[in-house]
């Protein structure tokens, strides 16, 4: 595919393809120049004395740049694995003479916030003098300080600024700041004509910087000493740099975007006095706290390197110790437990309001309901919560001190003090004593130690590396917790070190200093040096091995720890203290709470002046109320205590106790993994509801989406494309037999009632698979099903999986290559999988078993490495300069082939290559190379180079017009759903789909309801299909073996019958060989292949080879020779040596590997976007592999318009302004940015651009970063949760850089993947697939919020009814704060009479099904836009308490209280009606009018509170013995309770309250209807719920299996019954024996609906399964149905 494509590897129109591993590379780091605008503005604010540090490892400037005849100046590099940045050398204004740079800077990290200042670790490159006759050659070479005449020495006066076109562009990885500051120091530096490397001590950073050179004169004549002296010149202070001097790469100003820029600023100038107040309130915590900013060291961190030591090295900065190795990631400590949770307790509005009214509750004379009434309650209940944060606390305690405990090697040396007694002399003291590796506990690691790790150890702290057992001390490490990536990194130590530490007795010996940068948060860079014997050298990120790396395919290392604890990297980009979370429905209720504080002061003032009123009226006129008057405050205070329980004090705690029952009641068995034996597992349940408001979705890549393995799935050789699916098979064998045996173990329970057909497929018959670490080839194990076919296993894309797949198998090619081996395609394809088994770096391993496995750096080789075992050709040993190969050319049968291949050269791969290549020497002695890469790059290399661009720039032509024509699909698409406002109520479109009346029985009500339900069925069809117009594509003409039969009227095998070509004959035309001969035709056809396999989301590859001669070898090996001994620009020189033979290849073949998704994660991304969740993808890992994974994923669909960020491009503003501006025209049908980290970086550092880029990230559907540190995950999830006001987020990730993000979201979920627990431990739900995130999301997070809301308008809604009573009352009883409610009653109104129906209702409704809610995802924005509790909502249900209130009180006191012939219309008859009245309408309302699913709990609670409630009625009235006020005693019994008047009373109040309940449920559900109206009536129809449960199955699947296995006895017992009716209806009659043959012929059509639901519930396998087998069970006739359905009924009860 070839495309516009500029330098950064970006394309213009074009897709790009990602392929297998060649891709970015974080080591790579490309040239910066600054503009003249930057460097005038630099020397503006910067004195002309001033020396500042670059961070690279040295100067290069290109030949290209200079003009000839220039010679070339000495040059200096640090790293020859490392390349750094390459800066070019500027020229001052003013200045005669041309500059050169002379620091090299360690503030690696700069522009990240809060980094401190790195040790300045400068080095000045001046050429040192020479000597005539060559003198210069006579220089010491050092590793340090290398002088070579190949390097650029003088320069031109003016450096061109244009980059030269053949220059390449890579990627960036140091900061903004730290290149403004390396262009600051050039620009203030005077060339010098020596070479000159000097690194000496630092002096303080806050004192002036030394001048270099104040004359300003040339010093280039002066002599210099021929040895090496290295110097350190000190940083400034890099907070003290104004922001302004690290612009974003694109510039800092938007020319382009005034009005925006102006807009910004006007914002934040409004917002300034908020941002002061923040400010104040930080530095006051802190002040608090006593949290002190540690300042930076002088010098960095200095570490010698002394086994023997015993003493712990001080903290320059602190002047106390290094941090201990403990982590810990608890929130509290036994200090800070107490007031944090105070303080996270009394911020719940209803518990400060609580205490405020206690402390008035207290004061003598102001409380009429007791002294401590409030406070007890309040202090227990607030003790309850507590006590649960504690319990989760400590869990988390004690599983970071399970880490702590761990052990480790150190290595202990101690110093001889005995006198040796032959000789009399005392042991010198610095010689080392006895030596041993101690194991020591991780918490008591100390910086300074050296530990040894063994294979497959974890790493305990950050460490440098001193040996490894590897060659050349190389050690390779897993990152996968640090940033995600699979590949292993290899780490070599310094060889200096490496060559003095190889054993125990030389690591006692070696004396060595180390100097390493502060502790930072930059996990990609690192700076610092070791002096040995003298000698410096320099260490970079290549020599460091990070805490939380796992030491693998190196059988030991050796290191010494230079961070510990919260100090190593992993920790830096932790969350330090997280914060405690709390709902956001939490702050709707306490704005709520506030409404009910304002309305309760406001009725207690209104009663307090209406009292004053009537005692002026009233009081001071009646004889009887003498001294009587109460003063004003005394009783607003009392009036305000007793309406101070319309917040009712157990709302919080009664909402616990309802979160904790949601929380066990998610143990979900469909949220089951079976395969790990893990669970899903609730670890808090403060956050239940907000599970059902998720609106943004944060989600790592690697073990989150992905299986962290790769799999070989097709090849493109010689034209013909063939799919790989061995592994395919290997499971549906293993899914067969676990079927069989589940049936046998049925059948073995006695269950052989009904002749019925197995609901297992016929695969299931197929023996056991063979050893899955089995060498043999995948056409040795054809042989192994006993002579029965394999179960067929079909391949589908998880990006495309409508498309078609036409290709063959490579167990076809096998056997064709065995029966026809002699054909050019049979020897074109066994070179490809030649190419295949050599092209690596894998080395075989044997097992115990002789299994054979492979040690690889990257997954991709090994799933290659593999493929190519399985195919046949097994790679079962590797030296270091032969592969011995093992092949079966003509089967398993006969003896294999066995042959060593010498390899002569490995050139491997490198981010700017993106491809490597091997040279091999065949057994015929003939030399072959064999390359591999990108198939962009590899494409240029070909032989027939033109023949590819051209075929490639036609296939990605025809690849565009399809593309736009799914986009214009899709918009239109979109634009009708949104025209419909997601409405099902439209115009039935009939696609070809039976109609689902099929499934129901035949009724009128269902032929009435049959338009609705093929509705619905459109209607969800439209929502599961994407665009996809590949399935009406004809491609066979790129896929058939035999492309002329296309055109002759016979159609291509591959396409009629592609899985059985070889069950019968062997087809020996299987392949045209007149297609492989053609050039034209192959690469078209593979170039095509290509770009199927990367739409299809597979990461692709290119191989290529070509035969060199004896002499051109030896030619270039002498070249290549000098390029990898060299210690001076070896890996530029390697990569011109490498481009010399590296050309005029043939095309081999192509590949496609797999990065396996988790099951079901495509479907569970289609329906969270349904559902209207945004997701992101978080990740560490490169770029191309990241929007390949969004591509397998359907993050990314293939006609999305995807805008890649990057900061090499420039302009970064201008891009994102012109997405924003895209996006909203509504001309893009699904939009995603991509953006790296080292560009976020850059974005925040300006205040504009971050604003412009979250505007843009929140207008996108989709958006991937890639290259993200831990630190970048958790600031990305907190922008969102701060700026995007009412969203809810979600984090999910499964390693430890996850652990940020996830504390920082909203909501943190832990997936228990492979990369351990660590994300699962801190998370507040763990599961373990990433699908079962739909159910616990749709439908577990949709009940509880639904739950919760309902919860709690139910307790706001029964004060509010009940209390309104007692206000009302007020007006009969001249406002003196007389309780309607006798006192003890009125106590345990809350808590014996109203608890149980509103917490039922909050733990057990649901108001729709989990099928509906997983069929219909769009039914989940009721939680993300807060329709289940808003003031709207608050307000309706308070205006049906008002009037339910004065409904209740005036019938009571007009039908009751008022006549004249009452038998007792006391106060407390009155009360007690009331009472009563309210009781059972609470209950009534919360149990039967608001749960839809109901259950045994409505009685249950129905019959505790009304019954509880007449239960306390009678003991009250028994043991009641004071009547001074309430006229209990003998009440119900014997006065009011025997007037029938009272009854009928009751009656007509709860009759008139549920009349006006159903009332306006009835109008407002046929004018204002919602989704769940529509759809709860849409559930009630048998056929639309089986269609819902269809839609739902994968989900499902656990219950739906449990639900088949409970039903399989119901379906035996009626096959039985319906067994013996046909008998009796097929005996012949008497009378009708004549026609006793015709009867007992059944029309064919005719079946019975027991099978029907039978089949409702059988997995699609099994549905397959019923279909094949045929007809032996179908059913006799519909009559005999609807006999069965009158006399038995259905199958199953709908």
């Amino acid at each position: 595919m070839v495309g516009t494509q500029d330098e950064a590897g970006s394309t213009a129109g074009v897709r790009r393809r990602h392929s297998t591993q060649y891709d970015d590379d974080p080591t790579t780091l490309r040239e910066v120049r600054p503009t003249t605008d930057e460097v005038s503005n630099l020397d503006a604010q910067t004195s002309p004395q001033a020396v500042v540090s670059s961070t690279t490892s040295g100067i290069e400037s290109r030949r290209s740049s200079m003009p000839a005849g220039t010679e070339p100046a000495p040059r200096v590099r640090f790293s020859e694995d490392t390349p750094r940045a390459l800066h070019r050398t500027r020229v001052s204004e003013g200045s005669a003479m041309p500059m050169r740079a002379a620091g090299i800077s360690s503030a690696s990290g700069a522009g990240m916030p809060g980094r401190p200042r790195a040790p300045s670790l400068s080095i000045d490159t001046t050429l040192a003098s020479s000597r005539p006759g060559g003198n210069n050659q006579q220089m010491r070479m050092s590793p340090v300080a290398v002088t070579s005449p190949t390097s650029p020495l003088t320069g031109p006066s003016h450096v061109s600024p244009v980059v030269s076109p053949s220059s390449p562009r890579t990627r960036t990885r140091g900061y903004s700041l730290r290149r403004s500051l390396f262009a600051r120091g050039i620009n203030n530096q005077v060339e010098r004509g020596g070479s000159v490397v000097e690194m000496t001590p630092v002096g303080p950073s806050a004192g002036p910087l030394p001048a270099v050179n104040p004359a300003g004169v040339d010093q280039s004549h002066k002599r210099k000493s021929s040895g090496t002296s290295i110097s350190v010149s000190p940083l400034p202070n890099l907070d003290e740099i104004p922001p302004k001097m690290s612009p974003p790469n694109g510039g800092a100003k938007i020319s382009a975007l005034p009005h925006y820029e102006s807009w910004v600023k006007r914002r934040a100038s409004r917002l300034g006095f908020i941002h002061k107040t923040k400010a104040a309130y930080e530095k006051a915590r802190k002040t608090i706290l006593r949290i002190n900013e540690l300042p930076p060291s002088k010098d960095g961190r200095h570490i010698p390197l002394d086994p023997m030591r015993k003493k712990a090295l001080t903290d320059e900065r602190t002047g106390r110790g290094y941090v201990a190795n403990t982590v810990r990631s608890c929130r509290y400590t036994i200090y800070s437990f107490v007031p944090r949770q105070l303080f996270a307790q009394f911020s719940k509005l209803a518990n400060f309001y609580f205490l405020c009214v206690s402390i008035l509750q207290m004061i003598p004379g102001l409380s009429t309901t007791g002294t401590y009434t409030t406070i007890v309650p309040l202090l227990f209940f607030v003790s309850i919560s507590m006590a649960k944060e504690g319990f989760d606390d400590l869990r988390r305690y004690r599983l970071d001190k399970a880490e702590n405990d761990r052990d480790a090697a150190v290595l202990h040396v101690y110093r001889p003090t005995l006198t040796d007694p032959e000789q009399g002399e005392a042991a010198s003291p610095t010689a080392p004593g006895p030596k041993h590796w101690a194991p020591t506990k991780w918490k008591d690691i100390q910086v300074g130690d050296i530990i040894k790790l063994e294979r497959d150890d974890a790493v305990p702290a950050d460490i440098v590396l001193l040996n490894a057992d590897g060659p050349n001390s190389m050690a390779y490490v897993e990152t996968m917790a640090l940033d995600g990536e699979t590949n292993l990194k290899s780490k070599q130590a310094t060889a200096a070190l490496a060559k003095r530490c190889k054993s125990v007795d030389e690591l006692a010996a070696c004396t060595a200093q180390f100097v390493v940068e502060d502790p930072n948060l930059d996990l990609y860079n690192f700076e610092g040096r070791v002096t040995i014997d003298g000698e410096t050298h320099p260490l970079t990120n290549s020599e460091i091995v990070y805490r939380g790396s796992i030491l693998r395919n190196t059988p030991e290392a050796v290191g010494i720890v230079i961070y510990t604890g919260e100090e190593c990297k992993i920790r830096m980009n932790a969350t330090k203290n997280p914060r405690i979370k709390a709902p956001a429905l939490q702050a709707r209720v306490n704005r709520i709470v506030i409404i009910i504080v304002i309305f309760v002061i406001v009725l207690a003032i209104f009663n307090t002046v209406a009292y004053q009123i009537w005692s002026n009226n009233v009081e001071d006129k009646s004889w009887y109320l003498t001294n009587a008057d109460v003063s004003f405050f005394p009783i607003l205070t009392s009036f305000i205590i007793m309406f101070n329980t319309m917040i009712p004090l157990s709302l919080y705690v009664s909402l616990e106790i309802v979160k904790l029952a949601q929380m066990f009641l998610m143990n979900d068995v469909d949220m089951y993994d079976d395969v790990s034996n893990t669970p899903m597992e609730a670890r808090t349940s403060t956050i239940n509801e907000e599970l059902g408001q998720v609106s943004y979705l944060f989600s790592d890549k690697t073990g989150t989406l992905t299986e962290n393995t790769m799999r070989f799935r097709k090849m493109s050789v010689a034209g013909t494309a063939w799919l790989h699916e061995t592994d395919i098979q290997r499971e549906a064998v293993a899914q067969a037999e676990r079927q069989k045996q589940q049936l046998q173990r049925r059948r073995s329970k006695g269950k052989k009632a009904a002749k019925r057909r197995s609901i297992v497929s016929l695969s299931s018959a197929a023996p056991r698979p063979s050893n899955l670490s089995s060498s043999k080839p995948a056409l040795a194990r054809q042989t192994e099903y006993d002579g029965e076919e394999p179960p067929s296993a079909t391949w589908k894309s998880t990006a495309r999986p409508s498309k078609h797949q036409p290709e063959l198998s490579t167990t076809q090619l096998l056997r064709y290559l065995q029966y026809k081996p002699h054909t050019v395609f049979a020897r074109k394809a066994r070179f490809f999988l030649l190419s295949i088994a050599l092209c690596h770096t894998c080395v075989p391993e044997t097992d115990e078993d002789g299994n054979i496995d492979f040690q690889a750096a990257s997954p991709d080789e090994l799933a290659l490495v593999r493929a190519a075992q399985e195919m046949g050709f097994l790679v079962i040993d590797r030296q270091v300069g032969t592969i011995t190969l093992k092949s079966f050319p003509r089967g398993r049968e006969d003896e294999p082939n066995l042959e060593v291949y010498e390899i002569l050269d490995v050139i491997e791969f490198s981010s700017k290559r993106k491809r490597m290549s091997i040279i091999v020497r065949f057994p015929n002695h003939r030399i072959c190379l064999f390359c591999k890469g990108a198939d962009s790059i590899v494409m240029g290399l070909l032989r027939q180079s033109s023949l590819a661009t051209e075929k490639a720039v036609e296939i990605e032509r025809r690849a565009s017009i399809r593309k736009s024509i799914e986009a214009e699909q899709a918009i239109r698409r979109n634009s009708e759903q949104i025209s419909r406002s997601n409405s099902v109520s439209r115009p039935s479109i009939t696609l070809g789909r039976t109609s689902l009346s099929g499934i129901g029985r035949p009724s009128m009500t269902g032929n009435r309801l049959q338009p609705i339900r093929d509705e619905i069925d459109t209607w969800l069809r439209s929502r599961e299909q994407d665009v996809d117009i590949s399935s009406v594509e004809d491609d066979s003409a790129f896929y058939s073996p035999r492309p002329s039969a296309q055109y002759g009227g016979r159609r291509s095998m591959a396409i009629s019958e592609p899985r059985s070509s070889f069950q019968g004959e062997f087809d020996e035309e299987l392949v045209e060989e007149a297609l492989v001969v053609d050039d034209h035709a192959v690469f078209e056809r593979c170039f095509q292949h290509i770009n199927d396999f990367a739409t299809e989301g597979l990461r692709t590859l290119m191989y290529g080879y070509r035969y060199i001669d004896e002499q051109e070898y030896k030619v270039w090996k002498k070249g290549y020779l000098e390029a990898t001994t060299s210690l001076v620009d070896r890996q530029e020189m390697i990569e011109r040596a490498a481009n010399i033979i590296e050309n005029r290849l043939e095309l081999a073949g192509a590949t496609a590997i797999e990065d396996k998704l988790q099951k079901g994660v495509p479907e569970a991304i289609d329906k969270l976007r349904r559902a209207g969740i945004k997701m992101w993808m978080l990740t560490g890992d490169k770029r191309e592999t990241a929007i390949n994974i969004g591509h397998s994923c359907r993050l990314i669909k293939d006609y999305s318009s995807v805008t890649v960020l990057d900061h090499e491009d420039g302009h970064i503003q201008q891009h994102i302004a012109s997405a924003i501006i895209e996006v909203n025209k509504g001309s893009v049908a699904h939009s995603v940015v991509v953006v790296d980290g080292q560009t976020l970086t850059i974005i925040g550092l300006d205040e504009t651009t971050q604003s412009l880029f979250y505007d843009l990230a929140m207008a996108v559907d989709s958006v991937i970063c890639c290259r993200a540190s831990p630190s970048q995950k958790a600031s990305l999830v907190s922008a969102i949760r701060t700026k995007v006001k009412g969203s809810i987020t979600l984090a999910i990730g499964d390693g430890a850089n996850d652990i940020a993000m996830i504390q920082e979201a909203h909501v943190g979920i832990g997936i228990t993947g492979k990369e351990g627990l660590q994300a699962a431990r801190t998370s507040d739900y763990s599961i373990a697939q990433f699908r079962f995130l739909l159910k616990l999301l749709l439908v577990h997070g949709r009940w509880n919020y639904i739950r919760t809301c309902k919860y709690t308008l139910g307790t706001f809604w029964k004060e509010m009814l009940f209390y309104l009573t007692q206000a009302l009352y007020q007006r009969w009883a001249g406002y003196t704060g007389t309780s309607l409610y006798e006192s003890w009653s009125l106590s345990m109104f809350n808590t014996l009479f109203t608890s149980l129906p509103v917490i039922f209702l909050g733990i057990f409704e649901k108001d729709l099904a989990a099928s509906t809610l997983l069929a219909v995802p769009e039914l989940y924005n009721k939680g993300q836009q807060s329709k289940g509790f808003n003031l709207r909502v608050y307000l309706g249900w308070m205006f049906m308490a008002s009037s339910e209130a004065m409904v209740i009180y005036f019938l009571m006191l007009g039908l009751f209280g008022q006549p004249w012939f009452t038998k007792d219309n006391g106060l407390f008859a009155m009360g007690d009606l009331t009472f009563t009245a309210c009781i059972i309408i609470i209950a009534s309302k919360m149990q039967l009018l608001e749960v839809y699913n109901r259950s045994v709990m409505v009685i249950v609670s129905l019959l505790l509170s009304i019954g509880g409630w007449f239960l306390w009625n009678i003991i009250l009235t028994e043991t009641y013995s004071k009547n001074n006020i309430y006229n209990v005693k003998d009440g119900i019994l014997k006065r009011f309770g025997r007037d029938g008047l009272w009854w009928l009373t009751l009656l007509l109040i709860v009759v008139s309250c549920f009349a006006l309940e159903i009332a306006v449920t009835a109008l407002r559900s046929a004018y204002f209807p919602t989704d769940v109206d529509v759809f709860q009536e849409c559930e009630k129809d048998p056929a639309i719920r089986r269609r819902f449960e269809e839609a739902a199955a994968l989900e499902l699947q656990q219950s739906l299996e449990s639900q088949r296995k409970a039903f399989s006895v119901e379906l035996d017992q009626e096959a039985q019954r319906e067994g013996e009716i046909q008998e009796l209806l097929d005996r012949p009659r008497v009378m009708e024996e004549g026609r006793a043959s015709a009867s007992a012929t059944p029309p064919p059509d005719a079946r019975m609906s027991v099978d029907v639901a039978a089949t409702a519930y059988q997995s699609p396998e099994a549905i397959g399964a019923t279909a094949v087998n045929g007809s032996s069970a179908a059913r006799r006739s519909m009559d005999t149905n609807e006999l069965l359905l009158r006399r038995f009924g259905p199958a199953k009860n709908d």
